[in-house]
């Protein structure tokens, strides 16, 4: 269906997702509101002219150099005064370094280009009615935190030879298979790891995977290591503790090289309550860039909460999306927590049964505006970009065009996978899991929505989770993994692994997630340095020798993956439809196509069957990936050379096949 193009409103016309989906008539006026909010403010902010032209505040505000002089902006309408303090001023708030007050709570400095330089620390010492303190400017583009006082600072960085990208970013962004990554975790070592260290080892370990897209976590700074980079305190900074921002730029531009897209998580629904590193309080009120009272305060997450009612904010957020494009040339972003901003309870005890959930007095429609904003302005600055909500009420039109009447994501995690797949692991016998459930949960989509399917991302292997392996195997993972030594848990648990990830990437619609590591059934969870831990590393790292020895089964589970990876990289498969041709409840075989490939899977843990036969279209078929290979681990059940000609049966086409229990495999039509 065409896009609604240039239109002021949606008022009787067809709107898209409505035609769809006929549950959403009744609220019809709901979407069209959406729309016009969206619209008006588009326009009060522009004023006239595009989006990209209004989101760069960071072009005014923050510390910025011309040829004569240093210039420092800021916005703090509730401060009664404000100074620029640091090394020049030797740490105190002296006049010569006070901000003069402009319109609209707009502070502004210039000072001499000699007193500052590269490298240089700084800092703000804020005073208002009843109070005072230092504070982190809002725009600072680096911040570093003092190794022994702990202590964080705004660093000036205006280096002599700023890093230039060589490479420019992919165009296509369909079959999107994204490898889910945290830098500081990226090291074997019990360590922080850096930018440098991701650059040269994990890169290239990704290209050889296959992945075409890398999703990178925990990269604006936040003050706590351990919140995974979730509780955000400086919007605009590269994190320093994995170094510099010409080595992030050089990361990223080392991906563009090798045909890789490169997007980041960013976290736009919630801020850290630091009120000295990060913009809580940030000119002593509370309700600068948040909400007041308990609205701006989010229960469940110990953070902040935006007010995208004020175009400040507005003003503040959408310039921080256009600031990672085109400071860091980044390719788009993973949005987090997009359920917390949708509803004015932040989706907290709601299960969201009935689409009045969706539609009733509980939206936050600022945030609802903003979102169709941000990914308005994100298309328009980089086309080529990827937006990505991270939602799990399943709001309609969250990823579908805002002409359609909808949020305009280009895709939505599929989050009720992973969840899934726990609960029947947890629940169930193997011999009870139901293959139409399991098809229906891998492939349960709209039908104007793109979705990314994962099986587990980091997600899941939090401290107190486990990993989808880990949860197969238990405590047999630290004794039973050498190949001259798997028994029978290991065994049943590395041929459940191979099945969950071939039918989670096969039943994409049309992208596909893993989290690093467990391509290779990463053992164990994810718990970073902590006092509960005595600030051990030991659990927030990967384990890559692991995947490397081909004396492990993880070797053979990484095998696996590759050639899964890359046969839908290469064969685009992910964006073909989805033809379900049998799932069989009693037999646990489900088979469906995409295409001239046709997906096999027997989740039977003891019955293998013989000449089992299904419909299919007329010809020769071959196997071309298969479980069973010993080169996976597998028994070699299956003659991988047979050539497969589908007969005659009551008028039908009929291939018949030998399908050993606990295996998959896919084969081609030609």
């Amino acid at each position: 269906m065409a896009y609604i193009c240039n239109k002021q409103n949606l008022k009787d016309m067809a709107i898209p997702i409505i035609e769809n989906d006929k549950y959403l008539e009744p609220f019809t006026s709901t979407i069209e509101r959406r729309f016009r909010n969206a619209k008006q403010k588009e326009k009060e902010l522009t004023k006239g002219k595009t989006l990209s032209g209004f989101a760069n505040a960071h072009q005014f505000y923050g510390l910025h150099k011309d040829k004569k002089s240093w210039i420092f902006r800021d916005w703090l309408p509730n401060a009664h005064s404000v100074y620029l303090v640091g090394d020049f001023s030797n740490w105190q708030a002296i006049n010569e370094f006070k901000l003069t007050k402009k319109a609209k709570g707009i502070f502004e400095i210039e000072i001499n280009i000699n007193l500052l330089k590269h490298k240089d620390l700084y800092r703000l010492y804020v005073t208002w009615e009843g109070g005072s303190g230092d504070r982190i400017p809002a725009y600072a583009k680096r911040v570093v935190q003092d190794k022994n006082t702990h202590i964080f600072n705004a660093q000036v960085w205006f280096p002599e030879k700023p890093y230039k990208p060589k490479y420019k970013s992919p165009k296509d962004n369909t079959n999107v298979l994204i490898y889910e990554a945290h830098i500081g975790m990226a090291s074997e070592d019990g360590k922080v790891a850096t930018y440098s260290e991701f650059t040269k080892k994990i890169i290239p370990r990704i290209v050889k995977l296959g992945y075409n897209t890398i999703q990178l976590m925990a990269i604006q700074e936040h003050p706590y290591y351990g919140s995974f980079g979730y509780h955000i305190s400086s919007f605009f900074a590269a994190t320093s503790r994995f170094g510099t921002p010409e080595e992030l730029k050089k990361l990223i531009d080392t991906a563009h090289k090798h045909g890789l897209h490169i997007i980041m998580d960013i976290v736009h629904s919630h801020a850290v309550k630091n009120e000295v590193e990060g913009i809580a309080r940030y000119d002593g009120s509370e309700y600068q860039y948040f909400h007041a009272g308990e609205r701006g305060n989010h229960a469940a997450w110990d953070s902040k909460c935006f007010d995208y009612g004020k175009d400040e904010v507005l003003h503040f957020l959408l310039s921080n999306c256009k600031f990672w494009i085109e400071e860091y040339n980044f390719d788009g972003f993973r949005f987090d927590g997009v359920t917390s901003m949708l509803y004015l309870n932040h989706g907290l005890e709601t299960n969201f049964t009935s689409y009045y959930d969706y539609f009733n007095f509980n939206q936050d429609e600022d945030a609802i505006t903003y979102l169709m904003l941000a990914n308005k302005l994100i298309h328009e600055i980089k086309s080529e970009s990827l937006t990505i909500a991270e939602e799990m009420s399943g709001m309609p039109g969250i990823a579908s065009p805002i002409n359609y009447g909808g949020f305009g994501f280009d895709y939505r995690l599929a989050m009720g996978i992973p969840d899934f797949w726990i609960k029947i692991i947890k629940e169930q016998k193997d011999e009870n899991w139901h293959v139409g459930e399991i098809f229906h949960r891998l492939t349960d989509k709209r039908n104007d929505e793109k979705t990314i399917n994962y099986s587990e991302s980091h997600d899941q292997a939090l401290v107190g989770d486990k990993t989808i392996m880990f949860r197969l195997a238990d405590s047999d993972m630290y004794h039973n993994m050498h190949i001259n030594n798997i028994n029978m848990n290991i065994e049943r648990a590395i041929a459940i692994h191979k099945i969950i990830q071939l039918s989670t990437i096969a039943c994409s619609q049309p992208g596909y997630l893993n989290f690093m590591g467990n391509e290779f059934g990463h053992p164990e969870w994810i718990d970073f340095p902590r006092e509960g831990n005595n600030w051990s590393y030991h659990y927030a790292r990967r384990q890559w020798s692991l995947s490397d020895n081909s004396e492990l089964a993880y070797y053979y589970l990484q095998l696996f993956n590759t050639e899964i990876v890359h046969f839908f990289k290469n064969k685009k498969v992910l964006s073909e439809k989805i033809q379900l041709l049998s799932d069989k409840a009693y037999d646990q075989v489900l088979i469906f196509k995409r295409n001239k490939y046709i997906f096999v899977f027997n989740f039977n843990p003891f019955i293998s069957f013989t000449d089992y036969g299904f419909d299919v279209p007329k010809g020769k078929y071959k196997i071309i990936i298969n479980s069973d290979n010993e080169e996976y681990l597998g028994h070699s059940r299956i003659n991988e050379e047979l050539i497969y000609k589908t007969v005659k049966e009551n008028k039908k086409d009929i291939l018949k096949l030998y399908i050993p229990t606990r295996t998959c495999f896919v084969l081609e039509k030609f």
